[in-house]
């Protein structure tokens, strides 16, 4: 493309030999948009109706994130966020839904099993042995609330 105002036209053509679209009728309107209006025009025209190459977000199977590579089941983490902030506690295990599952353990500091988000954690190079723990059970849905009904207000009227 030489100078800029014929790589413009030059892309147009380019872009309507691409499409097939030689014929159209609207050539007077897309002139006297100008050239930069041209090529946006062609954009929102064209650019629609292709199928793009990526999977609607309904499709994808969500993945946990990875985790920080401080962060080991038995790490000591400290709370950054939340009711706990600032506290120590023990890393568990990574849940499905992404969120750490930790504990204080709840006798020594008063914090229950939680979920944080890493995002809210920084690691120690502290390592707790886990041997006795047993927390294979617990998942995502441990912490679901129970499907209870919706207290309605009567009228006593």
């Amino acid at each position: 493309f030489g100078s800029r105002g014929s790589s413009v036209e030059q892309f147009l053509a380019a872009l309507a030999a691409a499409s097939g679209l030689q014929g159209r009728t609207d050539r007077g309107q897309r002139a006297a948009m100008g050239k930069a209006g041209q090529a946006r025009q062609v954009f929102k025209t064209f650019g629609k109706n292709k199928k793009s190459g990526k999977v609607k977000t309904e499709d994808k199977k969500k993945t946990a994130p990875k985790l920080k590579k401080d962060i080991t089941p038995g790490s000591v983490l400290i709370l950054l966020a939340g009711r706990f902030r600032g506290t120590r506690v023990v890393f568990l295990k990574q849940l499905e839904s992404g969120l750490l599952l930790i504990t204080g353990p709840y006798a020594v500091n008063g914090v229950p099993l939680r979920r944080v988000n890493q995002r809210f954690c920084i690691a120690t190079s502290t390592k707790v042995d886990l041997k006795g723990a047993d927390y294979g059970s617990v998942s995502d849905a441990y912490f679901a609330r129970s499907a209870s009904k919706k207290k309605t207000k009567k009228d006593e009227s």
